[in-house]
Formats: C-alpha cells, structure tokens, sequence
C-alpha cells in the first residue's frame, strides 16, 4: 500500500479530561461580531500584510507572526505555544476572537503562560496542514478557527477548532497545568504524535506497477455512486460543498463511458447548486457550501478559488448539456469576480467574508417589503420564480432568493413569453444589485495568492472555449502578466503572496503546479509558445527544489524553506485538487508536448503510487482519477496548422469535449508534434494518439468524428 492507513490516534489520559465541544468554521449559528477599533494598543501583527492577521493586531492577546523571534522567545522562556490559525472570511473564527481574542481576562492568561502566534492558512498552508493533521488525529474533526497547543519546539500535545469562551479557558488552565506537573508524559504524548502526523499521507517507495484498467474507475464509480443524491445532486447529506474537481470527474466518465444515469447526475447537481442559494442570483458568484441538503442555505463566504473552478466546470459542462443558463451563470460570475475581487492591476484578491455589519449574511438576504418597495409591479412573477415565500424563509424574516425550475419552464407555467422573461429578469436583477450596492458591503481580504490566481486563469481560459468571448481571454492575459510582473522572485521562483504593495513569502508546490496548469491552458488558448516554455521551466524548477527522488512525488515545501516539525506530501484531492495531482497532470500534458519521455514515466509513476486509493476513494481522488482515465481511454493530441488556425481553434473548442490536449500555430513551430505541420493557406487539423495521426482534416466536424 503506497498510503499508510492509521488507526484512531489515541491520546494519553492526562489529556483526554480535556476534550470538549466543538465548531469548525462555516457553522449556520448566526452569532455577531465585535468591529475592530484602532484606537487599542497594536500587538507585533501591525507590521504584517495579511487582512486576517491585521484584523488581530488590537487584540490584547500579545500575538506573534510564526517566526524565529516566536519560535525562539517559547524556547527561552521554557513556554507552551499557542498556534492559532484562521483565515479572513472565517465566520468562527470572528465569534472566537470576540468571544475570547478581545476579551481582557482569556488575554492575560494566554499572555502570562503561553507564546500566541497567529496564522493566516492562507499565506502559510504549510503550517496549517501539519496542525491541522494534529488535531484530525486528535479529535478525528477539523475546521477553522484552528488551535493547537505546542512544547517550546512546535510539537502539539493539544489542539481543536472553536472554543467557546469558558471552554477556551479551562482548555488552556488544565493544559499549562497538566505540563508543569507532567512534563515527560507531555514529552512522550508529543512524540508520538508527531509520529503519527509523519505517517499522515506518506507514500514509501515509488510504485513500479504502472499498468492500468479501466476496472479500477468501475470500482471507485461503484463505491462513491452510493453517496449520490439523485434528488437534490451532490452527497446524499449536509452540509454540501460545491466540489468542483469531482464534477468534472464524473463529468468526463460519463461521456467517456456514454453513462447517461450519471450525466443525469451531474447535471442534477449542477442545475440544483446554480439555483440554489449557494449561488448569489443578484451579483452572481457562489458562496463556499451550502448548510443544508438542498442548497438553499449558503455559508455566505466568497471565496476565489471556489468561483475560478465552477467557471471551469460550468463553461465545459455547457459543452455538454447547452444550457444556456450555465452560459449566464459563467458570465455574471466572471463580472462578480472582475468587479469585487479584482485589483487595478489585474490580482485577483482572495474572498469576501461572510459576514457584514455583524451578522452572517446580511448582505445578501431580503426583507419581502424590501423587495415589494423596490419591484413594484414586478414583485408578483419574481417572488414566485424567487421563492419569497415560506421556502425562502430562512430567519429573523429575512429571504434567501434560490429558484427550483429553470427559467423557461417558468415562462411557460406563467404564460410568459421566454424572452420577455429573460428581459424582465435582467433589468430587476440589475435594480437589486443598485439597491445592494449601498448597503455596507462584506470585508474583502485584498491580499493576491498565486496559486488561486492560477485557478482563476485556468476559468477564464475554459470559460474562453466554451463561449469564445474575447474578453475572458484578455483577463486571463492580464492577470497571467500580473503574477508575472508581481509574484517572480529574483531567483525566478514564485512567491506566495501580494499583499498591500508587498510580495513574499516562497511559494508552495500548489503555487508551481496551479501556475503551470495556468500557462499551459494559455498555450492552447493562444498558441503562444512563451506559455508552455514558462510552464516547462517552472515544473523543472519544482522537480529541483520540491521533488522527493525516492518516491517521485513532490513535498509541499521547497529545500530552501526553513523546517517544520513534518514536510508534507499532499496527496488527497480536495476543494483545490492536491499539488502532486495537478503536477502529475502538468508533467503528462507538457510530456506530451515536448515529447519528454522521462516526464510522461514520472506522471505514471505518480499515478500509480495513488491507484489503489483512486480505486477505493474517488471522491477523495477526482484529479487523480482524471488522469487515469486518461490512461486507460484514448487521449487525443490535437494540432490545427495553418494561417486561420486561431480562428477554427476557436470553433473547435467550442464544440470538442473529453480527453485531448489542443495545440497549434499560424508559423513554424519547434514543438515537436507541430513541427512540420504548417502549410500557407487554410489550417489542417490533426487529430493523433500518442504521436501516430491520423489524416489531416479541413474541417471541425470531420475532426470531431475522428475523436469518437
């Protein structure tokens, strides 16, 4: 087995007294929040960029940045560290610092007994990950607010996420106690644990089994389909997180397999989260998950890196299905995006919190007489389509708009022309986004992380094929000379994060893979070779700095970056796919256009480390298991020649789906499966399977059909 599997981490007696109940972060409990007044003393947070950590900095709880200065002031003062991690939008962890964080008598004592450092997740995933692991293995939970407690070197003998205040007080007495009366036993619990954590996602050796079936997807379909809601869409319970990365999965098998029962799932998933109130119908965008099982109730945060992939996923299942109602979902997200989170200077900023004047959602739900002064005449069809009723109820007599029919089906149960509606509907949403507009908005985290860029080029180059809209394409152009002109180092490494003018920290496997994934789409968007020269050295810089020779995986830190107590491997698909599996993905696309042989074995070799996992574990492995039906069902490498190849790449993109990786050029091309293939004139389209093409085409269609 290339994964360890771990049993119930257990933990010591003297700890287990400890235990309580807890919160992770996204909670529907709506609990208000204290606003942030400069006027208090400013702890060692005031010098730092990150929204999150500023929002911090008049605490009275002495809080540290992670650094030798904290590191080192536990070891001199022989003092337990408290490692407090959240993030900007994080509903919970606005309740924790209220509750506790500026509460005078909690300050004191983590100010006497411990060293607090504070962490944005965000700008540091590496700290997070490994504390996180922490308190999965002792509390078989996460979530965020975060909060582990640590021996003087960083090791953690405590941890868990919300605490309420009482429970956050007797938590940090029982533990200081429990350490100065028993400091060996706290010694030995710390070791163990952190054993534990080094066996979290270890892969040992490099698989040499690099064979593959199409069998082992049967058996992951067969295992994940049981967790289907046909209903509703998504997992059959709550809370539902729109995962975009196994909907493209199920997606891509389904047409591959020609498995209808499972297209019509999918496309039930996203019809139900498009109408849902995950999704905000008035400035489009999706909040991050839904709170119960019919996506009615979101948890209001915006994220970036949830909308950059639900472009991607829309805009390729608008290929699939034509609804044009994912085409307008992908076009008032795009806008959502380039009108709140995008800089002069083309970042794109990280999220929208959840919260605004001191309550979670207030600026996004509705008073009924609210919307009845507002529409006038119009109020009686859009309270209908909108559900301002008792299913749009939600609290305190506020509404949630979500919709349970698509807009022609509405139309016709109305008596409604369709395009009267759709008129109709336009102008009253443009009315509510005025009215909106006014109210105090959400606090924006402003700060530009490179890896969630990526992910946004990675949308609007997808949302660019499928619609063929000049203007996605020139925002990814945009923001890809952003990040180059922003988040470069000297060295030619990447940095982590811009942020009020100010670019650093190292930058992260996920940041090296998610901006090659980025370049390379570019290439086959523009056929601008520069794109896929850059994605080429960014991943030979990450073989160099992240790779781990006995495995064939990479770390999610670099050589260079100062220790922690574990080095991680990030194996498991998430919200954001893992870092190795986008760069598994990376060294097969860019093996093929290279023809780098020694690229295509290591993807193999990568995959087949995960294959068993994959197998079993589909919903935890979607990008993995995307590339291994790449394997195991024909990849097309496409190439269009010729002097009006841009113009008929644009046709083809919009009319080709499943597995294939599009090149081209209007010149003479050095890549290797272009080479030769450009003739004066009219392009020829090539349509090849591991090199050997088949004969050149004039037209899309023909080259459609070659690909059946």
């Amino acid at each position: 087995m290339p994964i360890k599997s771990l049993k119930k981490f257990r933990t010591f007696s003297w700890l287990i007294a400890a235990s309580f109940s807890l919160f992770a972060c996204g909670s529907s409990q709506n609990t208000t929040t204290m606003d942030h007044h400069s006027d208090k003393k400013a702890n060692a947070l005031i010098n730092e960029t990150s929204p999150y950590l500023l929002q911090h900095a008049y605490n009275p709880v002495n809080w540290m940045p992670w650094g030798d200065e904290a590191l080192e002031k536990a070891k001199k003062e022989n003092k337990l560290l408290i490692i407090s991690v959240g993030y900007a939008a994080c509903h919970w962890c606005h309740v924790m610092e209220h509750e506790s964080f500026e509460d005078s008598t909690v300050a004191a004592i983590m100010n006497e007994y411990f060293v607090p450092i504070k962490v944005d997740r965000e700008e540091r995933p590496d700290i997070d990950q490994v504390y996180m692991d922490a308190v999965q293995l002792m509390t078989q939970r996460g979530g965020w607010p975060l909060n582990c407690i640590a021996l003087p070197d960083g090791r953690p003998i405590f941890g868990g996420t919300y605490f309420p205040k009482d429970e956050w007080i007797k938590a940090l007495t029982k533990v200081r106690e429990l350490y100065a009366k028993s400091p060996e036993e706290a010694e030995e619990y710390a070791s163990r644990l952190q054993q534990g954590i080094s066996q979290y996602e270890l892969v040992e050796t490099a698989s040499t089994d690099k064979t593959f079936s199409a069998e082992t997807l049967e058996g992951t379909l067969m295992h994940w389909e049981k967790d289907f809601d046909h209903q509703y869409g998504g997992t059959n319970r709550a809370p539902k997180f729109p995962m975009p990365t196994n909907y493209s999965f199920l997606l891509n098998y389904a047409q591959n397999t020609d498995n209808a029962e499972l297209k019509d799932f999918v496309r039930t998933t996203l019809d139900r989260m498009s109408r849902g109130g995950l999704y905000d119908h008035v400035g489009g965008g999706f909040a991050r998950y839904s709170t119960d099982k019919v996506w009615k109730v979101p948890h209001f945060e915006k994220m970036l890196y949830d909308n950059a992939q639900l472009i991607s996923l829309y805009s390729n299942a608008y290929k699939v299905y034509k609804n044009e109602e994912y085409k307008s979902l992908v076009d008032q997200t795009i806008h959502f995006v380039q009108r709140e989170l995008m800089s002069e200077d083309y970042g794109f900023y990280s999220s929208l919190d959840a919260d605004s004047e001191g309550e979670e959602g207030k600026f996004y739900v509705w008073k009924k007489e609210e919307l009845q002064q507002i529409l006038g005449s119009d109020y009686n069809w859009f309270s209908k389509l909108y559900h301002v009723d008792r299913l749009g109820l939600w609290e305190h007599g506020n509404y949630i708009l979500f919709k349970d029919q698509d807009l022609a089906s509405f139309a016709k149960k109305e008596g409604m022309p369709l395009e009267t509606l759709l008129s109709k509907n336009e102008e009253v949403i443009e009315r509510l986004l005025k009215e909106r507009s006014i109210r105090e908005r959400p606090p924006l985290d402003y700060k530009c992380l490179t890896s969630w860029n990526a992910l946004m080029i990675k949308g609007l180059c997808d949302a660019y094929g499928a619609f063929g809209d000049e203007e996605y394409l020139t925002l990814a152009l945009n923001n890809a000379n952003f990040l180059k002109n922003k988040l470069y180092t000297p060295e030619g490494g990447l940095y982590r994060t811009h942020s009020k003018g100010l670019s650093k920290i190292s930058a992260y496997l996920d940041d090296y893979a998610l901006v090659a994934e980025a370049y390379t789409s570019l290439y086959s968007s523009t056929f601008d070779e520069k794109w896929i020269n850059e994605a080429k050295r960014l991943v030979d810089y990450s073989k160099e700095h992240f790779l781990n020779a006995e495995t064939q995986m990479f770390y999610y830190t670099a050589d260079y970056d100062a220790a922690l107590i574990h080095r991680k491997t990030e194996l498991n698909d998430n919200v954001i796919p893992a870092s190795n599996s986008i760069m598994a993905h990376n060294l097969f696309k860019l093996g093929h256009l290279f023809d780098d042989a020694s690229y295509l074995d290591q993807a193999k070799t990568m995959l087949a480390n995960m294959k068993e996992y994959v197998g079993k574990h589909g919903s935890a492995y979607s990008n993995w298991a995307q590339l291994y039906l790449q394997q195991t069902s024909p990849y097309y490498e496409v190439v269009i020649a010729g002097d009006d190849a841009k113009e008929k790449a644009i046709s083809f993109r919009q009319k080709a789906t499943g597995n294939y990786l599009l090149m081209g050029t209007t010149t003479e091309s050095q890549i290797p499966l272009v080479t030769n293939k450009y003739v004066e004139g009219s392009a020829l389209i090539y349509v090849c399977i591991d090199k050997a093409c088949k004969l050149p085409v004039n037209e899309i269609p023909d080259a459609i059909k070659q690909m059946k």
